[in-house]
């Protein structure tokens, strides 16, 4: 998969700039690739086994995991951060294999995305995780999540940097909104009431009431159904078929549960963003928030990834707001802030800043 970041000049034999971010959900990783940045993404989970022939305890990791062990697959990260001594670990096991399964080098500049999560405990158990490997030998450091996925929405050579502007990221465990002036944050909101998990919820209880209580499906079912079907731009009824208890298959069609789900989620995104957010930022820097209103407003996140959902949230913004106002986003926002940490590392090794 290509950013928007130009092909990566480099000495063969230099340092290698690898961007990062382990999302509650999904990890992502970008590293060079001879035509720009190649990025790869996992979910972020393990599951362990006992072998049957040895007895020995056997972890795998990732999408692996999640489709030969559903009912005990571990997400580590669902509140965002490993907050105690065993979710760090489980995600200290996670990381290191991802160094190995993507062959990450230690002769790099590592660049990782912080999540916007008021835990200082756990957001000092990810920064250790990921120091600790052997990678970034050269310089490891992280920026905020909402400022590495605003990066690639501005365009290449880090513009986003000379700019103030609003960012806004719509992440699994929470929505979170910043104001920047040229990469400084000025006025930081995060909430954790609306978040991709709770639309995950709300669409499998939408189900359940839309199918008269014959169908349950559960948060990685709804997650799926979301991703490939959630369109508000062209959105279409769809067919799925569950096993009964006892035997025999149900067939159903969903026609209202996702959208339904969907658009509670932008209407409380839009109040929380007008009512809490704006109105913080316009006591905290009045002068700032007089005109950042006419600058865009960069939506990050993998729930920007739902096609039409930014020009909603653009549109139903300004009329809450009765002030026309413009978002954008990045291709693949679900990868943004991995692409936008590969920027600044790039940016480092170029300048030699390390």
């Amino acid at each position: 998969m290509l950013g928007e970041t130009p092909p990566v000049g480099r000495e063969q034999n230099g340092p290698v700039p690898i961007g990062i971010k382990i999302g509650s959900t999904r990890t992502v990783v970008a590293r060079p690739h001879e035509r720009g940045i190649e990025t790869h993404a996992t979910l972020t989970c393990l599951a362990q086994y006992e072998d049957v022939l040895s007895g020995t305890t056997q972890v795998i990791y990732g999408e692996k995991a999640a489709y030969e062990y559903p009912e005990r697959v571990e997400f580590m990260l669902r509140t965002g951060l490993p907050e105690d001594d065993a979710r760090a670990a489980a995600t200290a096991t996670f990381f290191e294999w991802i160094v190995e399964e993507y062959d990450l080098p230690k002769n790099s500049v590592v660049v990782y995305a912080i999540p916007a999560v008021d835990n200082e405990t756990g957001l000092q158990n990810l920064i250790d995780v990921i120091e600790r490997t052997d990678i970034g030998e050269q310089l490891t450091r992280g920026y905020p999540e909402s400022l590495c996925g605003s990066l690639p929405a501005f365009g290449p050579n880090l513009t986003a940097i000379g700019h103030v502007f609003i960012s806004i990221n719509m992440g699994s465990t929470n929505i979170g909104a910043c104001a920047y002036r040229h990469g400084k944050q000025l006025s930081r909101f995060t909430t954790g009431s609306i978040a991709g998990n709770e639309v995950d919820r709300w669409i499998a209880n939408n189900v359940e009431e839309e199918t008269q209580g014959r169908v349950h499906i559960d948060g990685t079912t709804a997650r799926e159904y979301k991703e490939e079907h959630g369109d508000f731009n062209n959105f279409r009824p769809f067919t799925d078929v569950i096993q009964q208890p006892g035997g025999g298959t149900h067939e159903f069609t969903i026609e209202r549960s996702v959208m339904d789900a969907l658009d509670r989620y932008v209407d409380e995104a839009v109040d929380v963003i007008a009512n809490e957010f704006l109105p913080q930022l316009a006591t905290d820097h009045t002068k700032v928030y007089k005109h950042v209103l006419d600058e865009p407003i960069t939506l990050t996140g993998g729930m920007a990834a739902v096609p039409g959902l930014p020009e909603t949230f653009e549109h139903r913004l300004g009329e809450e707001l009765q002030h026309s106002v413009t978002v954008i986003s990045p291709k693949t926002p679900e990868t943004a802030a991995a692409r936008g940490a590969f920027s600044l590392a790039q940016q480092f090794i170029e300048k030699e800043w390390y």
